[in-house]
């Protein structure tokens, strides 16, 4: 489990950086609205190790769950609950119950998040798409949107060897599969939390940008080091444009 260090980041000055050829998006939270899932998902987990919602060490977690959105979960269960065994059970049960939810027909695509990855796709970029939940709950949001079509390869965190973000796995593992860039700095990344800002700038990725439609603030984006916020994904590819 890694931390989020609180050390002070100097935000960088916006830059916009020409030919970018590979484009790697979060989901929950850039391209898919899932209206608060993942805190209705967790209250599952957590009623499968005996924290009841509404108690103060439920409070506690929840807390972390909201600071940590956008890492592996099951590294994030690993850090509430300590033991390996007590991981996977929360792991599993949050699985369960965000997959109902998926299949309820909670979630929808962010505004526009369709429309841009077929911009940016026509714009002749690749785009792969990435998440810190499983593999299982990952599909049944594509089947859910009907996006398994819409991009040649999505990542979770087993995909990359098991670690999840922060670390830089994901985005150096959408690089080597796809070969659509020459090097990294021909890499965006684009996120709604601060461990996708900071898993892009440690894959040393040419654009990292923040989009102000889920978990966290612009400030706290540009805190992580988002070189750019956007309102929503959907200004992405006129951005890149300008770019070019």
């Amino acid at each position: 489990m890694t931390t989020l260090r609180t050390t002070s980041v100097t935000t960088p000055t916006p830059t916009l950086v020409p030919d970018i050829r590979l484009v790697v998006l979060d989901m929950a939270g850039t391209t898919v609205a899932d209206g608060g899932l993942v805190e209705r998902a967790f209250d599952a987990a957590a009623r499968e190790l005996g924290v009841e919602p509404g108690s103060p060490d439920h409070t506690e977690k929840l807390a972390h769950v909201r600071a940590t959105m956008g890492e592996s979960k099951i590294s994030v269960f690993r850090h509430l609950f300590g033991d390996e065994d007590s991981a996977r059970r929360a792991n599993t049960a949050f699985e369960k119950a965000y997959a109902e939810l998926v299949e309820a027909g909670r979630i929808a695509p962010v505004p526009g998040a369709r429309e841009a990855v077929e911009a940016l796709t026509a714009d002749g970029r690749t785009v792969v798409l990435t998440t810190g939940f499983a593999r299982v709950t990952q599909d049944a949001i594509l089947d859910a949107l009907g996006w398994r079509d819409l991009v040649p390869l999505t990542l979770c965190p087993a995909d990359a060897g098991g670690r999840g973000r922060p670390y830089p796995d994901m985005v150096l593992e959408a690089f080597l599969r796809t070969k659509a860039a020459d090097s990294t700095a021909q890499v965006a990344v684009v996120g709604d939390t601060s461990y996708d800002v900071l898993s892009g700038l440690r894959a040393g990725a040419g654009l990292v940008a923040g989009v102000r439609t889920g978990a966290h603030d612009a400030d706290t984006l540009r805190e992580a080091g988002a070189g750019h916020v956007l309102d929503s994904v959907a200004d992405l590819p006129d951005l890149l444009r300008e770019a070019d």
